[in-house]
């Protein structure tokens, strides 16, 4: 089946307005003293520190045999750090979970979230998004032969699969009530669950899906998308101007093509507008 995603051009104020020059994307304080504070402490350090997940095919995954993490995400979190020290190495990847990943900001153990996360107004109270970077949509993993092939299908007696602090969970709650919901740390484990029979299907965005697809192609994806998952990097609450400096390199980045490549790298073709 194939990745019906759409990405996202960082706000409709960008997609009709020309970048103001045509060089390399960077992040830059432009004067503004809260964006130059968070973005000084990132030099002073020299490193920047970004929550990421480990757990999740093509965005986020940790190869056991080499200890390398690797994915869409961390393309993008590499390109912040080129931006900001001029070299992509100079960054720091911490594990994070959809239930970790803002007690981890808040504590100042990360400087952001770069982790397949969707902006709610909820999360919008606890910290400060950039534009729009992804744009997923919660759907539903199933064996193949599965009886389940929607939504409509998760009656009473249903076991649904999904992880902890993620918006899948409250989703699924609300538009299939009946159905039992068992909540796992992690991806993996929700996957592992899954091919143990352990439930009847396993919810999250189509994104995250689309990996575990291709990880197993036992497995596929059923029923369309039901929700609409728009992905933001995550800064702390009061940094809003360093949040925009990110936002103006990802449109920076998808004006000179990088964004794509990084793009077509993970996913694949992008499909038409």
């Amino acid at each position: 089946m194939s990745l019906m995603l759409v990405l996202v051009g960082c706000g409709k104020k960008d997609d009709s307005t020309e970048p103001a020059a045509s060089g390399a994307a960077t992040v830059s304080p432009a004067g503004d003293a809260e964006a130059s504070k968070a973005i000084e402490a990132i030099k002073k350090r020299g490193k920047f520190v970004v929550g990421v997940k480990y757990d999740t095919n093509l965005f986020g995954l940790k190869d056991p045999g080499t200890g390398e993490v690797n994915g869409f995400d961390i393309d993008i979190a590499k390109a912040i750090a080129k931006s900001i020290l001029g070299d992509e190495t100079k960054i720091e990847l911490k594990e994070v979970t959809s239930k970790t990943r803002i007690p981890m900001l808040n504590n100042g153990d990360i400087d952001a979230i770069v982790a397949t996360m969707t902006i709610t107004e909820d999360r919008k109270k606890e910290v400060d998004f950039t534009d729009v970077y992804f744009n997923a949509g919660q759907s539903l993993l199933v064996k193949k032969g599965s009886p389940i092939k929607s939504i409509a299908d998760l009656k009473k007696g249903t076991k649904v699969l999904g992880v902890k602090g993620s918006t899948s969970v409250k989703n699924i709650a609300e538009k299939a009530p009946d159905a039992t919901v068992l909540q796992f740390d992690n991806y993996q484990d929700a996957f592992t669950a899954l091919k143990a029979g352990q439930g009847d299907t396993l919810t999250t965005d189509n994104a995250i899906l689309f990996g575990m697809t291709k990880q197993d192609p036992n497995y596929e994806m059923v029923g369309g998308n039901f929700t609409d998952e728009p992905y933001g990097i995550a800064v702390k609450k009061g940094e809003a101007a360093f949040a925009k400096n990110i936002s103006d390199l990802l449109t920076a980045m998808k004006a000179s093509g990088e964004y794509d490549k990084i793009y077509e790298k993970w996913l694949g073709e992008k499909p038409a507008k």
